[in-house]
């Protein structure tokens, strides 16, 4: 394995910054959930997204690989006076097996020991 810093990406070659992330528990089915939010995207910087390819799904990687997950749902969540400043973006998605959660988990782990994010609890 060799030591690659841990990255997200939307669109190739552009690499977004986390700024938080819940894990959830479906009550009913059981599904794992992530929900990564994201204080601003690069991709929306100076309409970066439309110089770069759409990966067409979330690409997380570290020094173990790839990882390509397809969001369930995207949120773009607005505040401010005029209601029209871009708070955050929410991305969500789900991990059924087992094997792929711990997969997802070390990701997360590196990538917060990278980024100097810790655990903590509502």
């Amino acid at each position: 394995m060799t030591s690659t810093t841990p990255s997200i990406q939307f669109f190739a070659g552009i690499f977004e910054e986390l700024s938080n992330i819940s894990l959830r528990r479906e009550v009913r089915t059981g599904k794992r959930i992530v929900v990564m939010s994201f204080s601003q995207l690069q991709a929306l910087v100076r309409f970066n997204s439309f110089t770069k390819k759409s990966l067409n799904s979330l690409l997380l990687t570290d020094e173990e690989g790839e990882i390509r997950v397809t969001p369930s749902g995207t949120k773009f969540i607005f505040g401010g006076d005029e209601g029209d400043e871009l708070q955050r973006v929410e991305c969500k998605f789900e991990v059924e097996q087992d094997d792929h959660w711990e997969r997802v988990m070390r990701f997360l782990h590196r990538y917060a020991t990278a980024n100097g994010m810790e655990y903590g609890e509502k």
